[in-house]
């Protein structure tokens, strides 16, 4: 990576004290990648940098008020495309996990009944950043946790309806699986099992849905209810009760959080003798970290967001050693007052926004926003089939690119015997600046988990090799039939392509996205 001898030049020549980040300049004239430093301190660096200039570095420019400004020599730049053509599906692919053991939980969404919108944020980032975190080398394990213990509150209220005693949950979805399973209900008396049976067909709906509509697969579905059976929640509050760190109080049983992070205590048994969900999840993560997992994230709703003090205390009293990451997904609305049904109250349900717009232009709207910010889903746009919906924007630029290599009908590039010294014009060059960006783009969202800066790379690529389509002709045809005047240049030229669509394909199957070979 281009960036990384930067940094280590940098390193040899900065004060050891001065933080700096290595950026992209916003416009060609500034050079191929910029660094801002005090003033003195950046020309200092570039005094030491011109004594001994690197080999791929054409010139350093300092620019007030002290932008170190880098640019790449254009043979080392072409030089780029063989190392991408060699390593095709592993250009990119980084070792930063060393094969360390990660556990992703997201979605989680209770039995109660079907996705909804904003459940679709964490669904796509929980699945995205699990093939990015596999990219670089890490051993990655997608969890689902299914909130369905027969003593909860939910499950009996679920329960209720279940044997007509109550409408909570109803919508007329669930009328019908009631219908279904009425001859197993008519044999249940009490309301927490006929909560467990019927949310456990919830479930299985919501199970299809996700591995058949969203293409999401768990290599864990864990039931909370084995947390019970398997007597791991009377072990956990034993446990606790020995390190001296609950108390009675008001019939109640409660863990000392505050001692550890969080705001006040926290209640583990109701005054009922109830458990309560916090139990439910200390339990549920300590057998995470029996499972020999050394990297935790869980991924949570907009809902959740007030329990993540109390989480973080219970994995200090864990001992928890590794890494722990909660992420919360904030809230989704629909731009622009349009409406699709809604079949529970105010709730819109994910199934009904994916049949609108597609998997794909549903991932790719959900991921290009950060996580923690509020998000409005503009499905005016996502309905789109124009440059100005990125997703087709992108898509068509992969087409086009499919169609250049079956027209040429080249079977394999010797991509040793090429001269890419002939790929001089300036948008044949910028297309290259933009592919070698790839791996680096890939270092620092492994590092920040801001996968919306994948969804803008991935439009900015189709960008930029739009602009090389429209001003250099790869191949001559005549009555539909290759013309070679320039046998070499079309060589060089068709390697550019093909390592475009390495680095498309690349960088989509990472956000789980489809490129259609024609539009």
């Amino acid at each position: 990576m281009i960036q990384k001898k930067i940094k280590k030049i940098i390193f040899q020549y900065a004060p050891p004290d001065v933080e700096f980040s290595i950026n992209y300049p916003p416009q060609r004239e500034y050079g191929d990648y910029s660094i801002f430093f005090p003033f003195n301190i950046a020309k200092d660096i570039k005094s030491k940098i011109d004594k001994n200039l690197p080999s791929f570095i054409n010139k350093v420019e300092l620019v007030s008020p002290g932008f170190l400004n880098f640019y790449i020599k254009e043979d080392f730049l072409q030089k780029q495309i063989k190392g991408i053509l060699e390593k095709k599906e592993n250009f990119g692919r980084l070792n930063l996990g060393k094969r360390k053991k990660i556990s992703i939980e997201f979605i989680s969404a209770n039995p109660t009944g079907p996705l909804h919108i904003g459940n679709g944020r964490g669904a796509f980032f929980g699945d995205s950043l699990a093939n990015l975190l596999e990219y670089v080398g890490f051993d990655v394990t997608r969890e689902y946790y299914i909130n369905n213990s027969k003593v909860s509150c939910q499950i009996k209220e679920l329960g209720k309806t279940a044997l007509g005693k109550g409408t909570s949950y109803e919508t007329q979805r669930l009328k019908e699986i009631i219908k279904r399973i009425n001859p197993k209900l008519k044999k249940i008396k009490t309301e927490n099992e006929a909560g467990f049976i019927l949310a456990k067909e919830i479930q299985k709906e919501n199970q299809k849905f996700i591995e058949k509509e969203l293409k999401i697969k768990f290599d864990i579905w864990f039931e909370e209810e084995n947390l019970f059976k398997e007597n791991k929640i009377q072990k956990m509050v034993s446990f606790l009760g020995k390190k001296n760190l609950t108390y009675q109080k008001d019939g109640a049983i409660w863990l000392k959080t505050s001692k550890f992070g969080d705001f006040k205590d926290e209640v583990l048994i109701r005054s009922d003798g109830s458990p309560s969900y916090f139990l439910s999840d200390i339990t549920y993560h300590n057998d995470k970290i029996k499972r020999g997992f050394k990297k935790i994230i869980d991924i949570w709703g907009a809902d959740h967001q007030g329990h993540i003090k109390r989480m973080e205390a219970a994995m200090k009293i864990l001992n928890f050693k590794g890494e722990f990451n909660i992420f919360i997904a904030q809230m989704v609305s629909l731009a622009g007052g349009e409406k699709l049904s809604k079949r529970k109250g105010n709730l819109i349900l994910l199934e009904d926004l994916i049949k609108e717009v597609g998997i794909d232009v549903a991932r790719y709207f959900y991921l290009s926003k950060s996580l923690s910010t509020q998000m409005e889903f503009d499905l005016n746009l996502a309905k789109k089939q124009s440059e100005k919906n990125p997703v087709y924007y992108i898509q068509y630029a992969y087409a086009r690119i499919h169609s250049i290599l079956a027209k040429s009908k080249i079977k394999k590039i010797e991509y040793k015997n090429i001269n890419y010294k002939l790929l001089t014009h300036n948008s044949e060059l910028n297309l290259i600046r933009e592919l070698v960006k790839f791996p680096e783009i890939i270092d620092d969202v492994a590092r920040d988990y801001q996968l919306q800066r994948l969804c803008e790379y991935g439009k900015k690529l189709a960008e930029v090799f739009n602009q090389f389509y429209r001003d250099c002709r790869v191949l001559q045809l005549n009555s539909n039939k290759l013309q070679v005047k320039d046998k070499k240049l079309t060589e060089a030229r068709l390697a550019l392509v093909l390592s475009t669509k390495i680095v498309f394909e690349n960088c989509m199957r990472i956000l789980g996205i489809s490129l259609p070979k024609k539009m």
